[in-house]
């Protein structure tokens, strides 16, 4: 970036080259240009304002940038504006703006800059009173032009003077759809503007910046610069292929800019050097030690024979001092004997004086016990006042406990105890005075024993008293406390007499003491005497001693030095060689450092090794010197910070270790991905108190950050989300501006001096976040989620510490200590080569050298042993913690299993910290046997008690259509980590038999009952080595597998042949898959109950109370809601039974104030708080989180800490804007409608209360009739899950539903009670009730056919048992003889949980749709959380698009003449009607087939960048890419095939008609051919009424079914048309009897054969076994708003069974299928 001074900007000498040449001059020219406005399109980081301000500086003028404050709003960007007219339109000064699309922080912005480039002003921007001032501004301009002088000449030559002088300059990034929409929405970002784009840096000049970086850098020559420079292109664009890599696998979003550029090529320079001054200072410290150490060697021969020459006469010296000190010795020995005596006297008295005052202490102490009780009174006593005491004399007739206690006090005082005397003692002004001076030490006996007859007294209690006057109960306080002090004092009065006693002997035996100290001294005197004769003659030995020790130290200190420089002159000499051999090596250390530093941190593991990988084979080719293994943790970060890092809570694995380098070392602001809030919380430890902690909604946010800047202090700004403050671009872009010696930073309109120490970091929980360009320029983003790897050796350590705490306290004590002594054998040696640097002279009189020096070799010996020990005991513990590592790796895997779940839903999110809780917890729980099993048998306990526990804790935060998906996902990641499931299998169970080549397939031997699709999948699978063989098992075994293929249950049916016993149940589940994939969730459910257990096949059932034990008051309890469902009843029912309270707030506009105000209350009081429905305010949502965060921070010693019974409960929709912050932290709990007939019924049961359900007089009827209503209600809700075969229109049936209809039939039996109005029942019930909601005429039908098999006289005759699903046989579904409340319970708890279809009158193949959607919705997730895996040198999505649409071009017919065919058909005897439709259907198929040539030749040119993509060709674009038939294609007729089959239809339609045209009126038509058949048949009445000569009106239609094939038709029909192609769905046609019968199992549609649609007159009412199936166009029988499904209703015959048979059953025909 540029450097700028005094204004100018300088740019280094590659930007000259590279960006100048390409850029500059361009959008200097642009400037210089009348009216010349430049857009510049390119990521963030680029050098687009950089270049802009390079280009306004060239062309001559000034440039004005907005500042991006806090509360930019549309205000302040409107007084810029102004600000900017005035400069550029009455002070005629020629300005670039410059404006960036991070600055957009309202959309109004955009849209006056549409305004200025378009006609160079902003409507309304002025007021009136404004424009006056402008008008004088440019008056005398306006003259000099000759411009006239009214108001709009004035204004317009102002407006002509701003387009004159302002340039705009928009720096744009391309990244989104937001770009795309801003240019289509403001044509005149496009129209006004020179666009330039800067595109992604070619390797040729990256490698020329490069190069250009490394002019002053010193190396060995011009070729090494040169490869320095290729490795630099080679990294960056590595980078770049590995984002995009990321992108398509993992879905992760990393952009690498010019900036990360420029930042590894500074980056390199400072590693480089910073590495060689390092390892050059180290050597040459070693060099220097050398040298002095060989001038050491030569000068010690000489001082050893010195040092012999001084010892002879040391020793003489000595022999004459011992000769002295002998006399000496022996005086002192008599005046220490006296001293014995004396001080022994001194001890005796000491020790009676500490009696004496013991006696006085337990006297003391005795007395003190009755004080606190005293303390206690007179407290309450001083809250008295003249108020509170004329209270009680308010009394004209005291209460009798007022009373006692005022008697009580006037017998202390010696009054007498009636209310008079009392009131008078009362009033006096010193009464109180008195109470608190009372004489508590000389109460005579007689008052004690009065008084005792009161304190004794029950109701003479304080608390009592109280409770009637507060007054009087704080005297009565006082009585009791005086009483308790009396009573003490009485009994310690003895011992005070003993003490007193006691005090008298204690002075005689001090001033006995006194005289023994006297005497004391005068011994002591004559001692000291001795002493110093002793001390002189001492001080004469020692000096003799210290010469002859001086000398013997200096002849030791030779030896050591000799003997010691031998050692370090060998190491020595190696470590030279070896720095030396690392300064060459960093050359290529430093360019990979470099590179990993500026690229790395977004990667995870995997990606950052093959980085690594790939960076270092580039330097290699190039020959450049590097390190065979090198790792950028040991090479960037010292062990020591490593050590300190860990622990202060980084986790020790390589990839944290990596992530800490890079957090220290980056250059820019660390933004750390931290969903598992690690990185806060090792940022936290590392920076401790003086770390200011800040989130973007603080309000104070700024404040801290501003002083953090000037005070040098570190700022963590947590919680970001994926846009950043504009405020904050200056900090993060480290905008500093030199102002003489000060580095100043301005920050809004403040300008801070930056202090150098200031630290920012920055933390997100979001775990993918999408950050924009401008944020990875600006920031280094580091990806601090945990992987596996990491995860495994935390929980490995958590395991070994719960159940070896001694092997895991010896690995952490032994890594301590052997870290301590290598750091010590370092410090001791820069000690040495420090001391030998600065030493001067011999080294012989440098003590502390030498003693460093034999400390040193001492420590290197120690050290050497310690790591020898250590080496084979790690190997121990490293052994004994590997038994262990199986239930680490379960663990890891559970977790990531649970983390993935997040992807699934945005609300289930779970927190490592409370995860690791749970492992401990299911660690204390799964002990059940002796501590001294093995740690094999111990890992298994953990793993099965932790996967469960695990289970069980995710399962009640799930949808319960997730819990199956949580279950297999858990069971296919631990069988994969034991390598039982291949990946070819897993993969197939995840794909299927998608991408077959079709070309080289074997045939198909049983194609009438396995379609298409599922031989693709058999094929597939037969090439999986374990199912080879699988296809011709079905050659050679037809009748075998279709039986099994048949089953109703085929997971639980052994395979044909001898596949039972030779597949594992991966595979067993793969030919499920292939063949079955409507039983893929059972024959998951068996696969988990086989691997993992029962338990894991069948969910934890919900009970809140065991949830709300397992809570806390910081534990915020979440309800996640399904549609219909409100657990405000359950909370209120736990609270009931727990008598707790409850405040309830349904979130909404304006209830924030309300549910902070109760959260307070609670808080304090320990209530509960309910806040539903926070979908309605995610707005106020992080209000809501730091509120939370506050409360759970506070210790509970704190005086505001939350009450310990506090419950925070919330309910809410899933919603991905929910915080995450309150997710992790709290307890997830989802709530769900009731599923099945079993638990539909009993949940109906549950509203009926006792009372309720004895309301009705006629009790047996009201009975069994509300046990039909039940059944009734049951069957409508859980029809819908046979989708179209279940209703048209799902409908939301609630429970007012049925609470009307209940109230309905207890009305209508009390008022009708001898015979049951059924008809009024069914009709209000089926009609209007329940019918209300129903809008299609079919399901109305639906309806009444249930409502009249259920309510009539059999169902209340009590001496049948009715059956309430008479398709069932042996129907466990019978209303019960005796169905009171509990036998009714009792009878609906028999009821299977699975319901059979039967139960509905469905047949079994009715499941078989919904179940293959539920399988499919399970595959496509699993498959949504796999990496996307990337061919090598597959097609781009570009390259795809181009060639679908040229496929779809030539397939694509052409458009119909439809002039051609008007001619064509004008002289042919077709009948008119018939000609009419056939115009129409090619009028419309005209339509469609040029929106298809067209758009698909459009979304050519759009792909290439010939045209613009607007929204609806990028919908297209999309639709294509995904298969499916885009929105724009789909108005000429409804489809819900996919792309191809779709195709394939379109051009079976277009054959058709061209038929028509080409040969003659078909004699059988294709009716799902016509885009509208309800015309065609028009037509043929039509035709038939002018053929008949009769009314239209009059016709109807019969349906004959003719058995002849279409093809096989010779004859036109005499009246009406034959028509085929039509599928009926819900039944299958039976040739034979020409009627409908059961479907085949499996067979989900069946072709009819050909109608004839009849016209007939006068048709009379349908007879008996007829069957009104409704024809639609397509399976979405409701259709749209604009074009409804239903074609016509079709009488057809039932066969053996009545008409509602099939109406219960959905039987239906359709035009087309989904396939």
């Amino acid at each position: 970036m540029p450097r700028r001074h005094s204004g100018v900007i300088i740019w280094p000498k590659f930007i000259q080259d590279v960006a100048f040449l390409y850029h500059g001059l361009g959008v200097a020219g642009i400037l210089m240009m009348p009216r010349g406005n430049a857009m510049l399109v390119g990521v963030g980081g680029s050098g687009r304002q950089s270049l802009a301000r390079l280009a306004s500086h060239i062309a001559g003028i000034g440039v004005f940038v907005i500042e991006i404050t806090k509360q930019y709003r549309l205000i302040e960007w409107r007084d810029d504006m102004k600000r900017l007219f005035e400069i550029t339109g009455v002070s005629n000064t020629p300005t670039a703006f410059l404006f960036n699309d991070t600055q957009l922080k309202e959309q109004a912005f955009l849209e006056d800059i549409n305004n200025i480039l378009s006609s160079g002003e902003i409507p309304s921007l002025y007021g009136k009173d404004e424009l006056p001032a402008i008008y004088d501004g440019v008056r005398k301009r306006a003259a000099d032009a000759e411009s006239g002088g009214t108001a709009e000449e004035l204004w317009a030559f102002f407006v002509d003077s701003i387009r004159s002088n302002l340039h705009v300059i928009l720096a744009m990034s391309p990244v989104g759809s937001a770009f795309h929409t801003r240019c289509r929405f403001y044509p005149g970002l496009i129209n006004s503007t020179t666009i330039d784009w800067f595109h992604r840096w070619p390797a040729d000049a990256l490698t020329a910046v490069g190069s250009a970086f490394l002019d002053n850098l010193t190396l060995d020559s011009d070729d090494t610069r040169a490869k320095i420079s290729s490795v630099f292109s080679v990294i960056h664009l590595s980078a770049q292929d590995f984002s995009d890599k990321m992108l398509q696998q993992l879905k992760r979003h990393n952009y690498i800019t010019p900036t990360h550029f420029l930042e590894l090529s500074k980056g390199y320079r400072v590693i480089l050097t910073e590495k060689r001054t390092e390892l050059g200072n180290g050597r040459d410290k070693l060099a220097n030690g050398l040298a002095k150490l060989v001038e050491a060697r030569d000068g010690v021969e000489v001082m050893s024979v010195e040092l012999e020459k001084k010892k002879v006469v040391c020793a003489q010296s000595q022999k004459d001092c011992e000769n002295l000190l002998v006399e000496i010795v022996s005086e002192r020995r008599v005046a220490d004997e006296q001293r014995k005596q004396v001080e022994g006297d001194s001890e005796r008295i000491g020790k009676e004086e500490i009696e004496c005052k013991a006696i006085a202490d337990d006297a003391e102490a005795e007395l003190n016990v009755a004080l606190p009780a005293l303390q206690k009174a007179m407290a309450e006593v001083e809250k008295l006042d003249k108020s509170a005491i004329s209270e009680i004399k308010a009394y004209k007739s005291p209460p009798k406990q007022v009373e006692t206690v005022l008697a009580a006090v006037m017998i202390l005082f010696g009054n007498k105890t009636d209310w008079t005397t009392a009131k008078k003692v009362l009033g006096e002004a010193n009464f109180l005075q008195s109470i608190k001076g009372y004489d508590k030490d000389n109460v005579s006996a007689t008052i004690m024993k009065k008084i005792k007859g009161y304190v004794s007294h029950a109701d003479f209690k304080p608390e009592a008293v109280g409770a009637v006057s507060k007054a009087a109960g704080a005297l009565c306080t006082w009585v009791h406390a005086i009483y308790i002090y009396a009573s003490v004092a009485k009994e310690v009065a003895p011992k005070r007499a003993r003490l007193k006693g006691a005090q008298e002997s204690l002075a005689v035996k001090q001033a006995s003491l006194q005289k023994a100290q006297e005497e004391l001294a005068e011994v002591t005197a004559k001692v000291n005497r001795l002493k110093q004769k002793y001390d002189d003659s001492v001080g004469e030995k020692n000096r003799l001693r210290a010469e002859a020790d001086q000398m013997e130290l200096l002849l030791d200190r030779a030896d050591k030095l000799v003997k010691g420089l031998a050692g370090e002159n060998e190491r020595w000499r190696a470590s030279i060689g070896q720095l030396q051999n690392e300064i060459g090596r960093s050359l290529g250390d430093a360019l990979v450092a470099a590179a990993f530093l500026s690229y790395a941190g977004p990667f995870d593991t995997q990606y950052r090794s093959n980085l690594v990988g790939g960076w270092l084979s580039a330097v290699r080719e190039q020959q450049l010197p590097s390190t065979e293994n090198f790792t950028f943790a040991s090479f960037c970060a010292l062990p020591t910070d490593v050590r300190q890092w860990n622990i202060q809570g980084l986790p020790a694995d390589n990839f944290s270790t990596e992530n800490g380098a890079i957090s220290v070392r980056c250059s820019r602001w660390p933004l750390m991905i931290d969903p598992q809030n690690q990185a806060n919380k090792w940022v936290r430890k590392m920076e401790e108190s003086q770390l200011h902690i800040v989130d973007l909604k603080s309000k104070d946010m700024l404040r801290k950050i501003e002083n953090g800047i000037v005070y040098g202090l570190p700022v963590l700004l947590q919680d970001v989300l994926e846009e950043l403050d504009p405020a904050l671009e200056p900090v993060l872009a480290k905008a500093l501006i030199k102002v003489g010696n000060r580095e100043v930073l301005r920050l809004g309109d403040k300008e801070l001096d930056y202090n150098k120490d200031f630290k920012l970091y920055i933390t997100t929980k979001l775990a993918n976040p999408h950050y924009t360009p401008e944020v990875s320029t600006k920031t280094t983003i580091i990806n601090f989620a945990v992987k596996q790897q990491g995860l495994e050796a935390q929980l490995l350590g958590i395991v070994v510490q719960k159940e070896q705490p001694t092997l895991e306290r010896q690995k952490a004590d032994l890594t301590l200590r052997v870290a301590a002594g290598k750091q010590k054998l370092v410090d001791l040696e820069d000690e040495i080569l420090r001391l030998l640097s600065e030493a001067e002279g011999s080294l012989l009189e440098n003590e502390t050298l030498v003693d460093t020096l034999q400390q040193s070799k001492l420590t290197s010996d120690e050290v050497t042993r310690q790591l020898n020990e250590a080496e084979e005991t790690e190997i121990k513990i490293d052994a004994k913690r590997e038994e262990f590592r199986p239930a680490a790796i379960r663990s890891s895997i559970a977790y990531f299993v649970l983390d993935d779940m997040g992807r699934v839903d945005p609300m289930y999110q779970f927190s490592l910290d409370a995860y690791v809780d749970l492992f401990n917890q299911s660690m204390d729980k799964s002990r059940t046997s002796p501590k001294n099993i093995t740690g094999t048998e111990r890992c298994r306990q953990i793993n099965v008690a932790h996967t469960l526990s695990v289970y069980q804790y995710t399962c009640r935060g799930l949808f319960e259509r997730d819990k199956l998906l949580f279950a297999l996902q858990l069971c296919l990641r631990i069988m994969t980590s034991e390598n039982k499931v291949p990946k070819q299998e897993f993969d197939f169970l995840c794909y299927g038999g998608a991408g077959i080549e079709r070309a080289d397939q074997r045939p198909n031997p049983c194609p009438e009952w396995i379609d298409a699709g599922a031989w693709d999948n058999i094929t597939a699978l037969d090439s999986i080595p374990a199912c080879m063989g699988i296809a011709s098992a079905f050659e050679q075994g037809q009748r075998d597998w279709r039986a099994w293929f048949t089953s109703s249950e085929p997971e639980e049916t052994p395979l044909p042949g001898d596949w039972e016993n030779k597949v594992t149940e991966m595979q067993r589940i793969c030919i499920i898959r292939a063949l079955r994939l409507d039983r893929v969730l059972f024959c998951a459910s068996r696969f988990v109950r086989l691997n993992l257990g029962p338990q894991f096949a069948d969910p934890p059932p919900f009970d809140l109370r065991a949830i709300f034990q397992s809570s806390n008051h910081r534990t915020p309890l979440i309800f996640v809601l399904s549609p219909g469902v409100d657990p405000t009843a359950q909370v209120k029912s736990l609270a009931n039974d727990l008598s707790t309270n409850v405040d309830i707030c349904a979130l909404g506009q304006g209830q924030a104030p309300v549910a902070m105000s109760l959260m307070n209350l609670g808080l304090r009081s320990g209530s509960w708080v309910f806040l539903a429905n926070c979908h309605l305010m995610l707005s106020w949502m992080p209000e809501l989180e730091k509120r939370i965060a506050e409360y759970c921070a506070m210790t509970e010693d704190m005086p505001h800490a939350p009450h310990c019974d506090f419950r925070l409960w919330l309910s809410a929709s899933p919603s991905p804007k929910f915080p995450i912050a309150i997710l992790q932290r709290g307890i997830k709990m989802t709530t769900e409608p009731p599923r099945g007939l079993r638990a539909n019924m009993l949940k109906l049961y549950n509203l009926v209360g006792e009372e309720q359900f004895g309301r009705c007089q006629q009790r047996l009827k009201y009975q069994r009739l509300l046990f039909s209503l039940c059944w009734f209600h049951a069957l409508l809700l859980e029809r819908r899950k046979f989708k179209s075969l279940g209703f048209n229109v799902p409908y939301e049936f609630n429970e007012s539903d049925y609470s009307i209809c209940h109230d309905l039939v207890i009305v209508f039996l009390d008022e009708y009670p001898d015979e049951t109005p059924f008809d009024a029942m069914r009709y209000l019930i089926a009609e209007a009730n329940y019918g209300g909601r129903v809008t299609d005429a079919m399901d109305r039908r639906l309806v009444n056919v249930y409502i009249t098999q259920l309510f009539c006289e059999q169902a209340i005759s009590p001496q049948t048992e009715f059956n309430l699903a008479p398709q069932l046989s042996d129907s466990p579904y019978i209303i019960p003889n005796d169905a009171d409340l509990a036998s009714a319970k009792l009878a609906i708890k028999t009821f299977p949980q699975l319901d059979n279809a039967l139960a509905f009158g469905q047949h079994a193949n009715a499941d078989i749709a919904s179940q293959i959607e539920d399988s499919s919705t399970l595959l496509d997730t699993i498959v949504s959380l796999q990496p996307k895996v990337i061919d090598a040198g597959g097609e781009s999505k570009e390259q795809k698009i181009l060639r679908i649409c040229h496929l779809m071009q030539e397939e694509v017919p052409p458009s119909f003449d439809a002039a051609a065919v008007r001619r064509g058909m004008g002289p042919r005897a077709d009948p008119e009607p018939m000609k009419t439709v056939l115009y129409q259907e090619v009028d419309r198929y005209n339509i469609l087939l040029l929106t298809l040539h067209q758009t698909l030749k459009a979304s050519e040119l759009g792909v290439q960048g010939l045209v613009i993509v607007t929204p609806e060709l990028e919908e297209i674009i999309e639709a294509v890419l995904e298969f499916k038939v885009p929105r724009a294609w789909s108005t000429c007729y409804p489809s819900l095939k996919p792309l191809t089959p779709w195709m394939r239809d379109l051009v079976c339609r277009i054959s058709a008609l061209q038929k028509w045209i080409n040969e003659a009126l078909p004699r059988c038509f294709w009716l799902p051919g016509f885009t509208y058949p309800t015309g065609f048949l028009t037509a043929v009445l039509q035709t038939s009424a002018r053929k008949n000569g009769i009314a239209i009106d009059s016709l109807s239609w019969e349906f004959p079914i003719i058995n002849t094939p279409a093809t096989s038709i010779a004859q036109y029909a005499k009246d009406g048309s034959y028509c085929h192609g039509l599928f009926l769905e819900g039944a299958r046609w039976d040739l034979d009897n020409s009627c409908l019968t059961e479907p085949i199992p499996m067979e989900l549609c069946c072709s009819m054969p050909v109608i004839h649609f009849k016209p007939v007159d006068n048709k009379k009412k349908s007879i008996k076994g007829i069957y009104s199936c409704p024809l639609y166009l397509y399976p979405l029988r409701t259709g749209s708003r604009e074009r409804p499904s239903f074609v016509i209703s079709c009488e057809v015959r039932c066969g053996a069974q009545g008409s509602e048979y099939w109406t219960c059953r959905g039987t239906a025909m359709l035009l087309s299928t989904m396939h």
